[in-house]
């Protein structure tokens, strides 16, 4: 816990996160894994009470009670979108890495090059495993020399958890931090200018996929992000449970002026989607590589990490399949695991995620295909309920900037 020395020093260190909590934007509110669970065996964030009073709909997901929309999903992706919605994602999961070693540990297990990241960098990344596939993908944040966070999906944190301490050879001081805080992502257009009214912080000042701490509505030591899941831009504020209420409603009030609401788990999946952002257990996996998720550009062969000649060798040679965005033609709405076929209805493919887009009001997908059907703008077939609905590939994201 949370030694109140601590919160006497001008620079926080590392310690006074390590046992607290830290986010991740990377779930889907649809879980099959967890729909199942009673509401009596869920875990609960610091706010779970105040979505039940404001009536969320609450459903199980990463063994947590969570809101998964409050009045009309559809009304919360805009307010998103076009001006300014605050989430509750403070399920997910994060580890605090220290030590001489910490650099070739995660240069090691990752995939991207952490030696690029400086003081205050976050850097998007995925863990391989020994079989080719995605133990995890994650945000890893560099506190200072020797000292990291990791970020992981709510669903895989005790997975992840045994993958990296069972191969930490270098003596690397490792820490679960993934109960004892909250995490509001505020996103959207206004996100800026609602969380200034809040904070002397620069926040003009701050690059994409970097963090600073400060006082933000007189709650001293948040941690201020620019990240997120939405492609809305936005900030993702990390505090103590005991101040997780005080922060929110700081916010909905600085927010009003945009007319901000609460967001559920149900938006967030649309909003990502409408971006082409991958979700662990949908769009990647413990089967799939990144080089057929499109996610070269996190997987450096500059340095040497799990499996990583495997991955190096389907670059050089050429994949069988490949992660690609379709938009349908024919009236109907993609699903996980619809078969994907081509105009003689042979199966060759299959569809990791879908949904109905809010903003561009038709329906759109995303999945792995055989690669000579993976260019731009050829036509694919999607099977649902036994017909065979005509799509086109399309390039990701769907939402164009």
């Amino acid at each position: 816990m949370l030694h109140i020395q601590k919160l006497l020093h001008s620079y926080v260190p590392i310690d006074y996160f390590c046992g607290h909590k830290f986010p991740d934007s990377n779930q889907n509110y649809q879980n099959t894994n967890t729909m199942t669970e009673s509401i009596e065996q869920l875990k609960t964030t610091a706010l779970t009470d105040l979505h039940i009073s404001l009536g969320a709909k609450m459903v199980p997901f990463a063994g947590y009670n969570m809101p998964v929309q409050y009045a009309n999903l559809i009304q919360e992706h805009n307010a998103v979108r076009n001006s300014v919605g605050m989430f509750d994602v403070s399920h997910m999961g994060e580890f605090c890495l220290k030590g001489d070693g910490v650099l070739n540990l995660l240069q090691a297990l990752t995939s991207n090059d952490v030696s690029k990241l400086t003081d205050g960098k976050v850097q998007y990344s995925c863990l391989p495993n020994d079989q080719g596939g995605i133990v995890d993908d994650l945000l890893v944040y560099r506190w200072k020399e020797n000292e990291y966070y990791l970020v992981v999906n709510a669903s895989n944190i005790e997975k992840d958890w045994n993958w990296i301490s069972s191969r930490n050879t270098f003596g690397v001081e490792m820490e679960n931090m993934s109960e004892d805080m909250c995490l509001l992502a505020v996103q959207g257009p206004n996100a800026l200018a609602t969380i200034q009214k809040l904070t002397e912080l620069d926040l003009n000042s701050m690059e994409y996929y970097s963090f600073t701490i400060g006082t933000v509505a007189g709650i001293e030591n948040v941690v201020v992000s620019n990240t997120g899941y939405t492609g809305a831009g936005g900030f993702e504020l990390y505090m103590m449970n005991s101040d997780a209420r005080r922060l929110w409603d700081a916010v909905m009030e600085a927010g009003k002026e945009f007319d901000i609401i609460p967001c559920g788990l149900g938006c967030r999946d649309t909003l990502r989607m409408e971006m082409g952002f991958c979700l662990y257990g949908h769009d990647i996996d413990d089967t799939t590589s990144p080089i057929e998720a499109g996610l070269g550009w996190i997987t450096k062969f500059t340095k040497d990490f799990t499996n990583s000649a495997y991955h190096k060798n389907l670059k050089e040679t050429g994949i069988k399949k490949k992660l690609v965005g379709f938009e349908m033609i024919d009236r109907g709405i993609p699903r996980q695991h619809y078969t994907i076929i081509d105009a003689d209805g042979k199966e060759m493919g299959e569809v990791t995620s879908g949904t109905q887009s809010p903003t561009l009001s038709k329906a759109i997908g995303m999945g792995y295909v055989a690669t000579a059907f993976a260019k731009e703008g050829t036509e694919i077939y999607v099977s649902i309920r036994d017909k065979a609905l005509k799509a086109i590939v399309t390039k990701l994201p769907f939402l164009k900037k």
